[in-house]
């Protein structure tokens, strides 16, 4: 006879893939679905690469949490014997006092995540094809950089599935999940699922699904990446001399050099318009691309007149307060909701993945800012 808990994860990206894959080493039972499969070009977790960095401002739990998840990231990788974690460095490059940077030096000390405290002169020391005009001081993470997004969020379910779990490429139809009485999932193959537990880890598509409980504090935004040519025998932009870079002036902009020579990473992190993940066109706005253009040749001189060679457009998944939602249901205790990454969920992926199997297993609830009953008392 088989005690283990069977649990169905229902979607396959950066949080419900590695849930899934550490609720199988946790000793559950596991079908994980996905309705495009994992990296899908719809998904928060499809594209290239996504920055890994610690520094959160005064927010100690996420600096922890990617603490943790740098630590994961490598356990994983040496267990794979493959490389998603680039440790190029993140750069944060500070205009005025920079409140945000200023709350993170004593987080990241007390998390563990290297650092240096840069002044300008010595940003601009380190690295000659950066404009640092109007920067006062930086940060520098010489141990964080960058994660191969679409190529990990593939592999996590590829070692799932060789560890033991099942995978199924299907989706749920929105069936009346909000109310307590369901006992089974129907999927658009046709078939349906029962399980003794449900984790709804789906991204964009969590509002949907939930939009009584979720809905109202979940906003799909529509975010424009862009990628341009680097000058031909130019290496200064590459990630061999260039590290991942943030910069808070008048919004955050921040970029990744030259991952598999796809070009000069650069994207805008102010939330777009409402994006609907299934249908929207993926077509960057114009004035996106203008406003990138004019930055690049502001902050890197040499990339002035660039070509841009490709462009992307995902969507972030944010809360209302850009916190996760780790909770359970509050008509049906089975089922969980993990969500809301709120643009900078990716890096978090095998801690958070870690810590909702842990709840899951043990029947714990997460702490009060991850608890839907936040959104209440706001």
């Amino acid at each position: 006879m088989n005690n283990k808990p069977h649990i169905a994860v229902i979607g396959a990206g950066a949080f419900g893939g590695w849930t899934a894959l550490y609720l199988l080493r946790g000793g559950a039972r596991i079908t994980l679905l996905d309705a495009w499969g994992p990296g899908n070009s719809r998904s928060s977790s499809g594209g290239e690469t996504r920055v890994m960095r610690g520094a959160y401002g005064p927010n100690q739990p996420y600096t922890q949490m990617a603490a943790r998840a740098m630590e994961l990231w490598h356990d994983n990788e040496e267990r794979w014997k493959q490389k998603f974690f680039h440790r190029i460095g993140v750069l944060w490059m500070v205009e005025g006092d920079g409140q945000f940077e200023r709350g993170s030096l004593p987080v990241l000390k007390d998390a563990g995540v290297p650092f240096e405290q840069l002044s300008s002169g010595e940003l601009a020391k380190r690295w000659k094809q950066i404009n640092f005009e109007k920067v006062e001081w930086g940060i520098w993470e010489p141990q964080s950089g960058y994660l191969l997004a679409r190529a990990s969020t593939q592999a996590v379910v590829e070692h799932f599935v060789a560890e033991g779990g099942e995978y199924r490429q299907a989706s749920v139809f929105e069936q009346g999940l909000e109310s307590g009485d369901w006992k089974e999932l129907t999927l658009s193959d046709s078939s349906s699922l029962r399980a003794d537990r449900y984790i709804f880890a789906c991204g964009p598509w969590l509002g949907k699904l939930f939009p009584q409980t979720v809905g109202p504090h979940f906003l799909s935004s529509k975010q424009d990446v862009f990628f341009f040519g680097t000058p031909a025998g130019d290496y200064r932009y590459d990630e061999g001399t260039l590290p991942v870079w943030a910069d808070h002036s008048d919004h955050f902009m921040y970029g990744i050099p030259g991952n598999q020579n796809r070009g000069f990473k650069l994207a805008d992190d102010t939330r777009g318009a409402a994006f609907d993940p299934t249908s929207g066109q993926r077509v960057v706005d114009a004035d996106r691309l203008a406003s990138a253009r004019n930055y690049i040749t502001y902050r890197f001189p040499g990339m002035k007149d660039a070509p841009l060679v490709e462009t992307r457009v995902c969507q972030y998944e944010n809360t209302t307060d850009h916190d996760f939602i780790l909770d359970r249901h509050p008509a049906k205790s089975d089922v969980w909701m993990v969500g809301g990454g709120s643009g900078h969920g990716f890096k978090h992926g095998p801690a958070l993945g870690e810590k909702v199997a842990r709840l899951v297993l043990k029947d714990e609830v997460a702490e009060p800012e991850y608890r839907l009953s936040r959104f209440a008392t706001r």
